[in-house]
């Protein structure tokens, strides 16, 4: 069982503390103390937590997509140079990049300020972790 403290999970779902402390107290997480005596929750629990808060982005255009993974986001730069465009967002805690033709960008008048969802499809997904007693 993987066990995650409180401060760690509060900064891995973008909450406070106090949050998941709330969450504890209402019985949406099941809290455990460790040898130091620190209130952690189990990873797995704490993951089904998290999908069944996760917002999803609104998705009523009657289009289906073969890309799953959309974040909402509010646009925070626009580098037009020649014929390239890079746009980064601010997706919740997430700070998303996208490189595009300058052209597109002008058509979906891109700016900051401007809310846009970035739609990812990818073959290769790069996960790393932490060895075993680190």
């Amino acid at each position: 069982m993987n066990v995650i403290r409180v401060r760690d999970a509060a900064m891995l779902l973008g909450v406070s503390d106090d949050t998941v402390r709330r969450w504890i107290a209402a019985g949406e997480l099941t809290a455990s103390t460790g040898d130091r005596e620190v209130t952690a929750v189990d990873g797995a629990e704490l993951a089904a937590l998290a999908r069944r808060r996760a917002a999803t982005p609104p998705d009523d255009d009657g289009v289906l997509r073969s890309a799953r993974n959309r974040f909402a986001g509010l646009v925070t730069a626009v580098s037009i140079d020649g014929v390239m465009a890079q746009v980064t967002m601010q997706c919740g805690p997430f700070e998303v990049t996208s490189l595009m033709s300058a052209d597109a960008a002008r058509e979906l008048q891109l700016a900051p300020g401007s809310v846009a969802t970035a739609v990812v499809k990818a073959t290769t997904v790069i996960v790393e972790t932490k060895r075993a007693g680190q």
